[in-house]
C-alpha cells in the first residue's frame, strides 16, 4: 500500500495557480519520447494507460501519458477546455521532461488537439500518429446521422431523434453528443468479432485499479463549446501545411470505425501516404485495445 500511495503522489505536476495535472512515464527517458492525447472532451487515458502505455515503452519508447486539465483525474474546477489551454499543458509536459520533440499520437478528438500543436509548434513535434483520431468533424457527423437512418429506414422512433438532431445547432455540444450517442447505440464503437485478447484487456482494465479513475468531467463539452471558437473543424489543410514543413505524419485506423466513411478514410490516406497509412481488420475505435499488437506493431515499424 505505500508503494502504492508513493506512486499516485509522483505522477502529479504542479501548474500555475496551484492545479495539477496527471501525468505517467513509462519506459526509459533515454529512448525516443511518445505523448499519448486521449479523447474527449469529458476523456482520460485510463484505458490506454492500463492496457497499452508499458507494452509501446517495452518496444523501445519513453511513453507519456496525461489527462488534459480539467479531464480525468487532472481535476481542475477553473479550466476553460480551449486548444490553448491544450497546448499550454503539453508545453509543460517539454518542460518537465527536458523533452526537445516527441511524437505525438492522438487518438478520436485528441487527433484534433495534437495535430493543431504540431502546426502551431512543429518545432516540438518529430511525428504525428493519427490513432482513430477525428479530423473532418462535420462529415463525421453527417456520416454518424447519414449511415443510421439508412439502418433504421423503418424505425420511426430511431428517425424522429435524427430529425430532432438534425434541427440543432451544429456548432453545440448537444448536437455532438447526440450525433455520438447514435453512433454508440448501434455500436459504432465497438469490433464486430471479439478476440480472447481483446476480451481480456477490456475486461482486466474493466476490474482492474485504473477502471476505478476512468473519471468523465459531464461539464467538459459543455465548457468547450461556451470557451473554443473552432469547436466544428476540419484539419485536413493543415495536416497537408504539417507535411510541408518535414513532419511525418502517420494514420492508423480501425476498419469497423463506424464514425468515419469511407471517403474520409480515404482521404486521410491520401494525406499521410500509402506507406504510412493501416486499416486494420476486425477493429473499430479503440484500436490500441482491439487489435493490440497490430497497433503496436505498426507504431513501432515507423517510428523506428
Amino acid at each position: 500500500m505505500k508503494k502504492l500511495l508513493l506512486a499516485f503522489l509522483f505522477v502529479f505536476s504542479p501548474l500555475a495557480k496551484g492545479q495539477n495535472l496527471y501525468i505517467k512515464t513509462y519506459g526509459d527517458k533515454t529512448k525516443k519520447a511518445i505523448i499519448f492525447i486521449h479523447g474527449g472532451p469529458s476523456g482520460n487515458s485510463t484505458l490506454f494507460e492500463s492496457t497499452t502505455a508499458q507494452k509501446l515503452a517495452d518496444n523501445g519508447f519513453y511513453v507519456i501519458v496525461y489527462d488534459r486539465r480539467g479531464e480525468g483525474r487532472s481535476s481542475d474546477p477553473n479550466a476553460k477546455f480551449t486548444y490553448e489551454e491544450a497546448f499550454q499543458d503539453l508545453n509543460s509536459i517539454y518542460k518537465k521532461y527536458h523533452l526537445k520533440k516527441a511524437v505525438l499520437i492522438g487518438h478520436s478528438f485528441g487527433g484534433l488537439v495534437s495535430s493543431l500543436y504540431t502546426h502551431k509548434y512543429p518545432q516540438n513535434v518529430s511525428a504525428l500518429v493519427l490513432a482513430g483520431a477525428l479530423f473532418s468533424q462535420q462529415e463525421t457527423y453527417d456520416h454518424i446521422l447519414n449511415s443510421v437512418k439508412k439502418t433504421h429506414a423503418g424505425d420511426s422512433k430511431t428517425l424522429n431523434k435524427i430529425a430532432y438532431v438534425e434541427k440543432l445547432d451544429k456548432n453545440s455540444a448537444g448536437y455532438r453528443k447526440h450525433c455520438f450517442d447514435l453512433a454508440s447505440d448501434d455500436n459504432y464503437f465497438k469490433m464486430p468479432n471479439s478476440t480472447s485478447a481483446s476480451k481480456k484487456l477490456y475486461s482486466d482494465y474493466e476490474t482492474g485499479e485504473f477502471f476505478k479513475t476512468n473519471i468523465r468531467n459531464k461539464n467538459a463539452p459543455l465548457l468547450f463549446y461556451q470557451n473554443e471558437k473552432q469547436t466544428n473543424i476540419d484539419s485536413r489543410p493543415i495536416l497537408k501545411e504539417i507535411k510541408t514543413k518535414g513532419i511525418p505524419i502517420y494514420a492508423i485506423y480501425g476498419k469497423n470505425d463506424g464514425i468515419f466513411s469511407s471517403a474520409q478514410i480515404a482521404s486521410i490516406k491520401n494525406i499521410a501516404g500509402k506507406n504510412h497509412f493501416f486499416l486494420i481488420q476486425n477493429c473499430s475505435h479503440y484500436l490500441f485495445v482491439d487489435q493490440q499488437e497490430e497497433f503496436l506493431s505498426h507504431i513501432e515499424n515507423w517510428l523506428n
